[in-house]
């Protein structure tokens, strides 16, 4: 839990901190912006290959080398002195991100008692929800008091203590020594996957088109001031931490409703948003439903593809990890250009018409799959 908290807010953080980034280094903020859809497309360009490669190795060990490695890529984007330093300080990152997010969730679920894989696996998310609570907000608080570089250092610190406890607690555990290249394509011939990794990338892309450059829409089109968009990044992730806990109460008995609740949700929040501009307490309010749908999203879909490869999960989840960032990549990307193009305020549209196929996909395709099983 408290690595995943370290690893969502090191890949969240560029969007609380695009504005002074894109300032710093004279570019735009949408050529900032890149440094998200690069970042995105080397873990979903990796996940697969490194999981593949590294699918025997313990998993304890395999867990401290990322933790090192993400460690050691903060430290060269603290110190980076050009925009190109900085992206590819951020590769590593996503090297260390891509093998990270397919053993996580896998590895949790199988240290849990029986009976408790739900609750592991919102533990998981509730971390990523704490990167939401506290991790984002605060580094950019931090970035806009003594610079954004800090806030990487800091990041850096942060992971190093986490590593020491993940050394004194971690238990070892193996890899999935019997999976190899051969056994892929029967995996990936599931048809209930293959809507699952569909369904993914084509609302994670909507989602992204608008949460990319929520930041300066917060600022821009809905005025509000630095702090109040660091309260709103919070009120992100707390809601967050609630749907965790109904998750892990609720999934198992009540699967569809999260599901439609989670995409329909995503879709509305977005084609709202820029009505919600009308007025700070709309803006506010949208953002709690939509955190909400966001988190509701990753644990229903996790699960979906634990429950759906019970054999060879972690490069299952690998291969989701992958087409989660494809979405984010082309997402941030979409964004950019409708920033560009038609300007900040219609982001909104774009992503919820992209999010919309993505419900009509559920609703007609998806959800009698996975409701079959």
């Amino acid at each position: 839990m408290l690595a995943a908290f370290i690893f969502n807010t090191s890949e969240f953080i560029p969007i609380g901190l695009l504005s002074d980034i894109a300032a710093d280094f004279g570019i735009a903020e949408s050529h900032a912006g890149m440094m998200i859809t690069v970042y995105a497309w080397v873990v979903a360009i990796a996940s697969l290959p490194l999981m593949l490669v590294f699918a025997r190795t313990e998993s304890r060990k395999l867990m401290l080398s990322i933790v090192a490695l993400f460690i050691v890529s903060h430290v060269l984007s603290g110190v980076s002195t050009s925009f190109n330093m900085l992206m590819l300080s951020r590769i590593g990152v996503a090297c260390s991100h891509a093998i990270f997010w397919s053993i996580v969730t896998p590895l949790a679920v199988r240290m849990a008692p029986e009976g408790r894989s739900s609750t592991a696996l919102g533990l998981i998310v509730s971390g990523s929800s704490f990167a939401m609570i506290v991790g984002l907000p605060l580094g950019r608080t931090i970035g806009l008091y003594v610079g954004w570089r800090m806030t990487f250092l800091i990041i850096a610190a942060a992971a190093l203590l986490i590593f020491g406890v993940l050394a004194l607690t971690l238990r070892r555990s193996s890899g999935e020594s019997n999976f190899t290249l051969r056994k892929l394509p029967a995996l990936l011939k599931s048809p209930s996957l293959k809507w699952i990794y569909l369904l993914t990338v084509v609302a994670i892309t909507g989602h992204f088109t608008g949460y990319s450059y929520i930041e300066p829409f917060l600022a821009q089109v809905v005025g509000i001031g630095g702090n109040g968009i660091t309260m709103v990044l919070t009120l992100f992730g707390v809601v967050g931490i609630a749907c965790s806990f109904v998750f892990s109460h609720s999934y198992d008995r009540h699967p569809a409703a999260f599901l439609i609740y989670a995409v329909g949700g995503i879709c509305a929040c977005l084609l709202l948003l820029q009505a919600s501009a009308a007025a700070v307490w709309t803006s506010v309010l949208l953002c709690v439903f939509w955190g909400f749908a966001i988190s509701c999203f990753n644990l229903s879909f996790q699960s979906e593809v634990i429950r759906n490869a019970p054999r060879g999960t972690e490069v299952a989840m690998s291969i989701y990890s992958g087409i989660y960032n494809v979405g984010i990549g082309a997402g941030a990307l979409v964004g950019g250009s409708v920033c560009d193009g038609m300007g900040l305020q219609f982001i909104g549209y774009v992503g919820g018409g992209i999010a919309l196929i993505a419900l009509v996909c559920c609703l007609t395709r998806v959800l009698p799959v996975l409701l079959r099983k």
